[in-house]
């Protein structure tokens, strides 16, 4: 495994359980802004990563991920600093469901996940 998809998959694991844990608690505290920054740093490194990955130059729509994550990170960000917490929500958690479903777009076949799980698993 290259250093690219270890440190794509750290961090976008890693995103799945902070952002669960930001959703989870209560908002608007310390607690909340630093593990919402963590987690904003993680969907950066997350995003970043995943641009030197080699199968990258075969874009797909999985990739499009990349451009959102870039705008919607920031997008969320410059409106809680506003004080606009109902859009910074939105963005955020939006952000977030893309993670989801990026996460089970790599369960598709062909994608590097997907068929190491149905390996580990027997299936193939």
């Amino acid at each position: 495994m290259s250093f690219a998809v270890a440190l794509h998959l750290t961090c976008t694991a890693a995103a799945l359980v902070i952002g669960s844990i930001v959703l989870l608690r209560t908002k608007g505290n310390q607690c909340h802004r630093l593990l919402g920054r963590l987690w904003a740093t993680l969907m950066a490194g997350a995003a970043l990563s995943s641009l030197w990955i080699p199968s990258f130059l075969k874009f797909g729509w999985i990739h499009l991920f990349v451009i959102v994550v870039s705008a919607c990170i920031p997008k969320g960000i410059m409106e809680i600093r506003r004080g606009r917490v109902q859009s910074h929500r939105r963005w955020m958690v939006g952000t977030f469901i893309g993670l989801i479903g990026a996460g089970l777009g790599t369960l598709a076949p062909g994608r590097l996940i997907g068929d190491a799980l149905r390996v580990a698993l027997g299936w193939r």
